[in-house]
């Protein structure tokens, strides 16, 4: 069972959340998380490099001087790929690097990477986290008395909320996303993760759903 420390949007201490990750994710599978990352950063890949083959090159087909008798090494076209100015021999083409997971695996994989971001106490706990309306200055010095404006981070809200997006989006190495949408990657890549007691509550009330 972890205790996790609740603070204000000043930073000072207002309470204490009880959490056991064993709740969010029995076990941990390095491999699955791997695995999922994997996948993650795969279909982000754009697949569009490209470069020439000798039927693609400009340049004549014709053979370049005859077999025998000059004295040089046989020589076909000069689009040949041992020329310069050639095809490339072995050329990329466009390709899709994408492919998908068992939805169920890649679920799985998300508990996990939050469970191993609470064992490895690097979740920080806010009471609330709400705007008026865009306020990128108002949301640097909330992260600044939380201490964790030098880090990368995860800023995870219970449902998506446009005034705390749109705070957050400018503020360098900072992710925002609603409970619904975070994914292993998201999670793992940052080093810290900022949630509020609601998005904690929905992180432990959709864990419950899948323990099911």
């Amino acid at each position: 069972m972890a205790s996790l420390t609740v603070y204000n949007r000043s930073g000072k201490e207002v309470g204490t959340y009880e959490i056991d990750p064993a709740v969010i994710a029995p076990k941990i599978s390095k491999q699955l998380l791997h695995d999922a990352v994997v996948m993650y950063q795969r279909n982000l890949r754009q697949g569009t490099a490209k470069t020439k083959t000798r039927t693609e090159v400009a340049g004549s087909g014709k053979k370049m001087y005859r077999q025998k008798g000059t004295g040089n090494a046989r020589a076909g076209s000069r689009r040949s790929g041992v020329r310069r100015g050639g095809g490339h021999i072995f050329a990329k083409t466009p390709r899709d690097w994408s492919y998908t997971m068992p939805r169920k695996a890649l679920q799985a994989a998300t508990r996990m990477a939050i469970a191993s971001k609470l064992q490895d106490n690097e979740v920080v706990v806010i009471d609330e986290l709400s705007f008026t309306g865009p306020k990128t200055k108002e949301m640097a010095t909330i992260l600044k008395a939380l201490k964790i404006s030098d880090t990368s981070l995860l800023v995870a809200i219970a449902d998506f909320d446009q005034q705390v997006y749109l705070s957050a989006r400018n503020i360098d190495r900072v992710e925002i996303s609603p409970v619904s949408q975070l994914n292993a990657l998201a999670v793992l890549k940052p080093r810290k993760m900022l949630v509020t007691k609601a998005a904690l509550d929905a992180i432990k009330d959709r864990a419950a759903k899948k323990a099911v």
